[in-house]
């Protein structure tokens, strides 16, 4: 590594400091600097950059839209040097906080149950999870690996296909017994179709039109979530019917609690499953790659 590198990597170390002890002073103390050295190596960094990451004060500071920026990047690339300092000196062993982020049928049916196999493995790893059908920014968010489902969008994020499931249209038997089964997929503007408040308007759930063509149904009903279990909680409450993975609810229409609908106008789509994490360019920690591994090995999509 050169002066230069080294340098860079002890200015971003001052700047991380002063940003989260909110003082020069206080952020001397830690680094065993004089306040006046933090001072300087900060402005010289600004001054490198050409853009003021601080606002200042007299009683505090306050970081600027591009020092909040530049701030998650360096927590980011310092906590990988740290990281990869610690494998080099511990032959490799994955260790470290991972942090996870997951929608909620999926970690419900398939990550939280393999876990505790995975702690068993790899002792040193400190598990953090977040279930949520939120989509978060990776760097923004400090997580390691995020599990998303459908198509992704283009960005510097790498991506390990986990597999991809079926989609099926379910109401649950009481519903049915009350609203009646529809026949074809236009008399689903009949029913009430929950849908997602987290993805876009214009969402459709595709079908044959029976005749070699496909159409488009646009759901409409007086409910939406965030999430597809708690979609799946409502559908079974007979509240109205909703669109899933089939893996989400087959245990469901193995016990009838569920019933499949215009199986004959499903086109067969499906729904693909993919980890997504930080690649190249910043190095990939050991309790990263460990993970993506473990989840290629557990987990089984689109196997019905």
């Amino acid at each position: 590594m050169s002066r230069q590198d080294i340098n860079r990597a002890f200015e971003m170390a001052v700047f991380v400091a002063v940003v989260e002890t909110g003082a020069f002073s206080a952020a001397a103390r830690r680094l065993v600097l004089t306040p006046s050295a933090v001072s300087k190596l900060v402005s010289r960094l600004e001054a490198r950059l050409g853009a003021r990451l601080l606002q200042r004060s007299t009683r505090q500071l306050h970081t600027t839209p591009e020092g909040d920026a530049f701030f998650v990047q360096c927590k980011r690339i310092l906590d990988d040097i740290d990281g990869a300092e610690r494998e080099a000196a511990q032959g490799a062993a994955p260790r470290g906080r991972l942090r996870i982020n997951c929608f909620v049928p999926f970690g419900v049916r398939h990550l939280l149950p393999i876990l505790p196999e995975f702690a068993q493995r790899y002792p040193d790893i400190v598990l953090d999870v977040v279930v949520s059908d939120a989509i978060v920014d990776l760097l923004e968010d400090r997580t390691d690996i995020a599990i998303r489902t459908g198509k992704l969008k283009e960005s510097n994020l790498v991506a390990r296909k986990l597999g991809e499931d079926a989609m099926v249209v379910v109401a649950s038997p009481a519903y049915v017994a009350h609203h009646g089964l529809p026949r074809t997929p236009l008399e689903l503007s009949e029913h009430n179709l929950l849908a997602f408040n987290f993805r876009c308007q214009n969402e459709t759930w595709p079908f044959l039109d029976g005749s070699g063509g496909s159409l488009q149904v646009a759901p409409q009903g007086n409910t939406c979530v965030s999430d597809g279990e708690s979609m799946r909680q409502l559908v079974l409450a007979g509240m109205g019917l909703g669109r899933f993975s089939r893996q989400h609810v087959l245990r469901d229409i193995e016990l009838g609690h569920l019933i499949p609908l215009l199986q004959d106008y499903n086109p067969g789509d499906r729904e693909l499953v993919h980890a997504v994490f930080v690649g190249p360019g910043l190095q990939v920690p050991a309790r990263v790659r460990v993970m993506l591994d473990y989840l290629l090995e557990k987990v089984q999509l689109g196997s019905v």
